[in-house]
């Protein structure tokens, strides 16, 4: 299984990880959440559990945890400037629905 960052995304998240004493990584996973089913969710690493997944990627270690592993298989983590807003991306090719705002997204 492999998941991966873009190198736009990897030095936004490399600025956000010297800021965050004690982190070791960007922890990735889904939540049950959204009119679509699940939700993205993202958070500083500080332990890198038994059950989790590494990845590495532009010297960013991205941390799964294994129950979100299925959904984000082959995910590529981005990171894209619109107009006056920049946001993260998530490209899952696992997707089969997003809510209108984008917020939430059905899997198979």
């Amino acid at each position: 299984m492999t998941i991966s960052i873009t190198e736009s995304a990897a030095a936004h998240v490399k600025d956000m990880l010297k800021a965050e004493e004690g982190a070791r990584g960007l922890r990735v996973g889904i939540t049950k959440s959204g009119c679509s089913g699940y939700q993205y969710v993202m958070d500083f690493a500080r332990e890198i559990g038994d059950r989790d997944e590494v990845f590495e990627s532009h010297g960013v270690k991205l941390i799964v945890d294994a129950d979100s592993l299925p959904a984000l298989e082959g995910v590529e983590l981005d990171f894209v400037r619109e107009g006056l807003n920049s946001m993260f991306k998530f490209n899952n090719p696992n997707a089969v629905n997003e809510c209108g705002c984008g917020e939430s997204f059905a899997i198979q």
